[in-house]
């Protein structure tokens, strides 16, 4: 007889955490895929395809099938979803009455939702029982906070390609926002700003590289990197230097945008919750909060303390562990939708 298994899934727009009961985090890869253009076939997934970004021939195509939070290529997160699942031993046959537990964003559609749901159904691992979690709840707990108690808590997790701030209090979502602002779009502005201000054409791993290097949300000069592009006047190569100021030009409108988007949701919370907001602070999770500054200006912006978690990129995926080892604990976060599938193209 095979023991039954159970798995948590962070699927994010640059990456996928699996969660495996007793084990902990097995699996972190880049949610990207490489396929040749003919055949449809699997070239390479993960972080072998993300190193071919941007360096492929033409018959060889790569792509991220989840968008601003949602599939948007479902037939392609299917194979990427198959091939993580192979990856971690988890396979037809072994893995046939067994549970996963998947987050999802709270401000979406309910088709969307029901997408993320339909791909566990559609792998070939045969999982029996697909438990849903709302992502600002496993943010939350990934966070250290107590979810369940009637104290308001506000969570702004600033991931890949989306931010969502919402408000938590005994055990759900009092108010949430998602918005189409993550760290593929400070990318494009690295590379807009680039481009417009030096003439030169950068890469979208260039400009990635210098977001986690530079980037800053205060006005001033803390450091500088050389990096590499194409100069749009010659056509050639060139080595040019960039610093933290001319990134901060660059993305600060996108960082002024989630502040607005945080007093939208303070103005619509309860007077009650936003005395425990004011008590508790603000709490950053996602790879977002490491922003150099980041705290200080939602501070200066909205005059509540911030709370930096450790690890951010890592909060939603510890959160999703503790209800995989303590689900008893937590049943009253979990949803279990009905099961029914639907054709995608």
């Amino acid at each position: 007889m095979v023991l039954a298994k159970v798995i948590g899934i962070d699927l994010g727009t640059k990456s996928v955490k699996i969660y495996k009961k007793y084990k902990g985090v097995v699996l972190l890869e880049n949610n990207i895929i490489a396929q040749q253009k003919r055949s449809k076939n699997i070239f390479a997934a993960g972080n072998k395809a993300y190193e071919m970004l941007e360096r492929t021939p033409k018959d060889i195509f790569v792509s991220y099938p989840v968008r601003s939070g949602v599939i948007a290529d479902f037939d392609n997160m299917v194979k990427l979803i198959n091939w993580y699942l192979n990856k971690i031993n988890c396979k037809k046959g072994l893995f046939s009455n067994n549970t996963a537990y998947i987050s999802v964003p709270w401000d979406i559609s309910e088709v969307e939702k029901r997408a993320i749901y339909d791909l566990i159904n559609h792998s070939n691992a045969s999982i029996k029982k697909i438990k849903i979690i709302d992502k600002p709840i496993a943010a939350a707990l990934g966070a250290d906070i107590n979810v369940q108690s009637p104290e308001g808590n506000m969570i702004v997790d600033i991931g890949g390609d989306t931010t969502e701030i919402s408000v938590v209090s005994l055990g759900g979502i009092v108010s949430s926002k998602l918005i189409n602002i993550g760290g593929n779009h400070l990318d494009e502005a690295i590379i807009n700003y680039t481009k417009k201000n030096k003439g030169i054409l950068i890469g979208s791993r260039t400009a990635e590289v210098v977001k986690m290097n530079l980037s800053t949300a205060i006005e001033t000069n803390i450091g500088s990197i050389k990096v590499f592009g194409r100069d749009l006047v010659t056509g050639l190569p060139k080595e040019f230097e960039i610093n933290s100021l001319e990134v901060y030009y660059a993305i600060k409108e996108y960082l002024y945008s989630i502040i607005d988007t945080i007093k939208f949701i303070l103005e619509r919370t309860p007077p009650e919750l936003s005395a425990d907001i004011i008590e508790q602070g603000i709490y950053l999770t996602g790879g977002g909060a490491l922003i150099e500054g980041l705290p200080e200006l939602i501070y200066k912006e909205t005059d509540l303390k911030v709370n930096c978690v450790e690890e951010p990129m890592n909060s939603v995926i510890r959160g999703i562990g503790k209800i995989v080892e303590k689900t008893n604990t937590y049943e009253s976060l979990i949803v279990a939708p009905k099961a029914k599938k639907y054709k995608y193209s």
